[in-house]
């Protein structure tokens, strides 16, 4: 058995080649991907080459952790059937060739343990559930705060929004400096920084992985506030102590999902509480493999890019 899959051979070196899979155990499965997302976050640190060195990293690897499709075969051991559907957060099936992600292919096999079995109807956004699984991750964690402010309005930023909302919190603000971005919020306000005057904000979420904003977002806390770092950062942090030290100023890491996460997320998302809708704005056959990460990228009007890999054997 064979996988079709994006492998990046190095930085900026990308595209697809032909993988053999091993042979599924009684607890896997064999899922055919359907659709796939690209990562501007951590997945843009691989492909530029700037990913600071991080447990299980290297090249060659097929990157991916948002991938949606169907079960096509189902061990003994598992409660799955064919013709599921279901959402897999990657795979480590490709033997050399790392998976550290690995959700970008046609085909792969993962023990069913970690696959979610998503709603059919969810089609292309059933990829999108493990950015808003960490993004309710953030927000329902232990000894949380929901935000009142959100530091940039792309899928993340965004998918923050909803979840504060979706959990009766009061409207954020959300911050955004990229023209191309301000559109598209429900139920709550997208402004400049420049065109905001507030400065006693109880918790901030940054949605950016921008590392040199902490001196200016702790200008705007209140004392004992928040700053949440939700984003995934290659620099180091670093921030003035003495504004820091006047508001008593506290500060969180925000981890990726946990599976109980993609549950209630997935949950969240039957129960019509959350939508996914408006946030995929590229979709491109996986054959354009190098052309779609580069545009994922680089091009600022690219909120989220996805794989369809029909044909793409």
């Amino acid at each position: 058995m064979h996988a079709t899959s994006v492998i990046l051979e190095a930085p900026r070196k990308v595209g697809l080649g032909q993988i053999a899979l091993p042979e599924p155990g009684p607890g896997d499965l064999v899922v055919e991907i359907r659709h796939s997302g690209i990562s501007t976050g951590t997945e843009k640190l691989f492909w530029s080459g700037q990913m600071p060195p991080f447990p299980g990293m290297g090249y060659p690897l097929v990157p991916g952790y948002e991938a949606a499709g169907e079960v096509v075969e189902a061990g003994p051991g598992t409660s799955f059937r064919p013709g599921d559907i279901v959402f897999v957060p990657g795979a480590n099936c490709y033997g050399e060739i790392r998976g550290l992600f690995g959700g970008a292919t046609n085909r792969l096999v993962t023990p069913a343990e970690r696959v979610v079995k998503i709603d059919r109807a969810m089609g292309a956004e059933g990829a999108l559930l493990a950015l808003a699984a960490t993004g309710r991750h953030a927000i329902a964690g232990l000894n949380t705060t929901l935000p009142d402010l959100i530091v940039g309005h792309g899928v993340f930023g965004r998918l923050l929004a909803r979840l504060t909302l979706a959990a009766g919190g009061a409207a954020p603000t959300v911050w955004e400096i990229n023209p191309d971005r301000m559109a598209g919020a429900r139920g709550y306000d997208v402004v400049h920084p420049d065109d905001d005057p507030r400065r006693d904000y109880r918790s901030i979420y940054d949605a950016s992985g921008v590392s040199g904003l902490l001196d200016t977002l702790i200008g705007r806390l209140a004392k004992g506030g928040e700053v949440v770092l939700a984003g995934f950062y290659p620099e180091p942090l670093s921030f003035a102590f003495p504004p820091a030290f006047m508001r008593e100023a506290r500060f969180r890491i925000a981890a990726e999902w946990t599976r109980d996460d993609l549950v209630a997320t997935r949950d969240l998302i039957d129960h019509g509480a959350l939508g996914l809708d408006d946030l995929i704005s590229h979709r491109v056959p996986a054959t354009d493999a190098a052309n779609a990460y580069q545009t994922a990228f680089e091009d600022p009007a690219c909120l989220k890019m996805i794989l369809d890999w029909e044909n793409a054997a």
